[in-house]
């Protein structure tokens, strides 16, 4: 698009992490005209650096976030009910450790957590003995009792995905690649300069939604140069990925000494994921490691209650991310408020809604307060019970759907069409159609990767390089080869502008 050409937009949103996305799909929605634009790919940094878990926030309850817990196990169900591919339910065993947290503590905050958000879906609170099958072989002698209760888990950047390709589906531009590098403000809207793939462009809009993230403070300056920002408090979380550590479906949640708590939660199949660590970040956002501190931490934690001790030099992966939270001068990292925090700048003139915190399973919410907050988009709950893309499947019926899908497709095997279907749920038919076998899908890419889906990915879900495909639409990178992850990065090369 030539430079001297303007779009007008009613909404600009700055950032593609779950927040930007679930406010574009949102506004998108209400008939808003919406450009959203990220600067890497969606869901690059935060959002797809999270434990994967939709759930209410039980340690939450200790610091009488009673609220922000409510309104997170409602939302849980409803994330269910719309993106039952990409979100399932978990159940999680909760030790009692001598010393800790008392039993009638625990007994008490899973009663509130169980009957706080109108719990239908999922079971309920039970005593475990943990002395018998399958805990008695895996943890440690000392613990005998504890509790199992229900959360979800989440492909969290999947989810981000999801969101973005229903906004554009319902007229929202979705630009990735593509930095917002100088905001003007006047009085009836705001002129934007991004840089992109093509270029430099410049755009008009209504208002700006400030959903960057980390950062946030960093967009603020450029829209309000004359003014000193610094409203977020970075806290770095870490994981380990370790080959299995037990056997079965279930995850743990492990208390610690300092009162903060570790899961160990099943991933990909053939791993188990640990974490997370709360570590005051000052560095820069875009490069976030994980330290060896870190990495010990997780380990020690695990180390209390697992039988078997694990080092970090036996993890085959880590990833790191920083929470982007409002700084609420609270001393602790782990007791800083996750609630999302609105600022409303229209004082100066065009409005700029500047989003601080907030978590993945209330992000819908968060959409929908944000468009009351700025009060010119209608009113309505439409987001609450509309699925997402490939969502359209009963909760109930998961195993009924994957029955039928993989009857259809014999050929491609259990495990790829699980995976398939875990992935892009009924919009499976837009990879396989009318397929008849393996041959039908273009070049093998390694494991039950084949071009047609690297087709789909590009054409649907804005992938642009391998490092998309393996990290965030798939987490394929842990299961293909040196030598498949090369051809995929060739054949976008070859493929993708």
């Amino acid at each position: 698009m030539p430079a001297s050409v303007e779009s007008q937009y009613d909404l600009l949103i700055i950032g593609g992490g779950i927040n930007g996305a679930g406010i574009a799909r949102d506004a998108a929605g209400r008939g808003a005209k919406v450009l959203l634009v990220e600067k890497d790919d969606l869901a690059s940094h935060t959002s797809s650096a999270s434990t994967k878990l939709v759930h209410g926030g039980l340690r939450y309850l200790e610091h009488f976030e009673f609220r922000l817990v409510r309104e997170s196990l409602i939302e849980r169900e409803r994330l269910l009910r719309i993106a039952p591919h990409i979100i399932w339910p978990l159940r999680f065993v909760l030790p009692h450790d001598k010393g800790l947290r008392p039993k009638w503590m625990l007994r008490l905050g899973l009663y509130l957590y169980d009957n706080l958000g109108g719990r239908k879906l999922l079971p309920p609170t039970r005593t475990v003995n943990l002395r018998a099958p399958p805990h008695g072989e895996v943890l440690e002698n000392r613990l005998t009792k504890g509790f199992e209760y229900s959360d979800c888990w989440v492909e969290d950047s999947r989810l981000v995905v999801l969101n973005c390709m229903d906004a554009r589906d319902r007229g929202a531009e979705i630009r990735t690649r593509t930095e917002c590098v100088a905001l003007e403000r006047h009085d009836t809207h705001w002129r934007a300069t991004l840089s992109g793939p093509e270029g430099e462009q410049t755009v008009t809009a209504s208002t700006v939604v400030n959903a960057a993230g980390p950062w946030v403070d960093a967009v603020l300056g450029k829209a309000m140069p004359s003014e000193a920002h610094t409203n977020l408090r970075l806290v770095k979380g870490s994981h380990l990925v370790f080959p299995k550590l037990y056997e079965g479906r279930h995850a743990y949640i492990f208390q610690n000494r300092d009162n903060r708590i570790v899961f160990a939660i099943p991933y990909e199949r053939e791993y188990t994921l640990v974490g997370t660590t709360d570590v005051l970040f000052t560095g820069d956002p875009n490069h976030v490691e994980i330290s060896e501190e870190e990495r010990r931490y997780i380990c020690d934690a695990v180390n209390e209650y697992l039988r078997i001790d694990v080092s970090p030099d036996q993890a085959v992966w880590d990833y790191s991310g920083v929470r982007p939270l409002y700084d609420d001068h609270k001393s602790d990292n782990s007791t800083v408020t996750r609630d999302y925090v609105f600022d409303l700048d229209e004082v100066g003139g065009a409005p700029v809604l500047s989003i601080f915190g907030g978590k993945i399973t209330t992000y819908r919410k968060l959409a929908e307060h944000a468009l009351e907050k700025l009060g010119d988009f209608g009113e309505g709950s439409w987001t609450a019970d509309t699925p997402l893309p490939g969502g359209d499947i009963d909760p109930a019926r998961f195993d009924n759907c994957f029955a039928e899908t993989l009857a259809k497709y014999p050929w491609f095997g259990p495990q790829g069409v699980l995976r398939l279907l875990r992935a892009y749920g009924t919009r499976i038919e837009a990879i396989l159609g009318e397929a008849s076998g393996l041959e039908d899908l273009g070049e093998h890419m390694g494991g039950d990767l084949y071009e047609a889906e690297l087709r789909y990915l590009v054409e649907e879900e804005f992938a642009r390089s391998a490092s998309d495909v393996l990290w965030r639409r798939s987490k394929l990178g842990l299961h293909l080869d040196e030598a498949a992850q090369a051809r995929i990065a060739d054949w976008f090369a070859k493929n993708v502008n």
